[in-house]
């Protein structure tokens, strides 16, 4: 099984378009990310796949480990988390996250949301079509999942996952 980054190769710091800008998510957007997961609590239920109830009763002090844990796991190259703020940064717009896949055909896994104040503006198609560019242009990956997007659900659940 190859390494989920390579030697000598390092994420990207940044994405940025016209209507945001995706960096590292920290613990410094706490405020910022809370509100926007809270005011989209009913869009986000599943975006982790069918049956998850993410973020119903997360707490500020949940969701500050939370932000903890990406940005550890970005330090140490383990999956990278991104904040997506609208350019000024004032607002939090969504987040996107790359991580390894258990899924043996596939070499990383992404799930990205947008807040439901942004559900009607064709922002998640924006940030979609986006980082699917970027994926393929910056990063090393040959193989990428999006479920929910370019996979239904049930076919990823079905598909086989990494042997230990």
């Amino acid at each position: 099984m190859k390494p989920f980054v390579p030697a000598g190769s390092q994420a990207p710091a940044t994405l940025e378009t016209a209507r945001f800008r995706a960096r590292k998510l920290c613990v410094n957007d706490l405020i910022k990310d809370y509100d926007a997961v809270m005011s989209s609590v009913e869009r986000l239920q599943g975006v982790f796949g069918p049956g998850d109830d993410w973020p119903v009763g997360l707490t500020l002090e949940e969701n500050l480990v939370d932000l903890g844990w990406h940005q550890k796991e970005f330090e140490i190259a383990r999956s990278f988390a991104y904040t997506v703020m609208n350019p000024e940064e004032s607002q939090c717009l969504g987040c996107v996250y790359v991580n390894p896949s258990e899924k043996t055909s596939y070499d990383a896994v992404v799930i990205l949301w947008v807040r439901a104040s942004e559900a009607d503006t064709g922002l998640d198609e924006h940030l979609y079509e986006a980082v699917k560019d970027w994926i393929q242009q910056r990063w090393w990956f040959e193989r990428v999942a999006y479920p929910g997007r370019d996979i239904g659900w049930d076919e990823w659940l079905a598909l086989p996952g990494a042997q230990l």
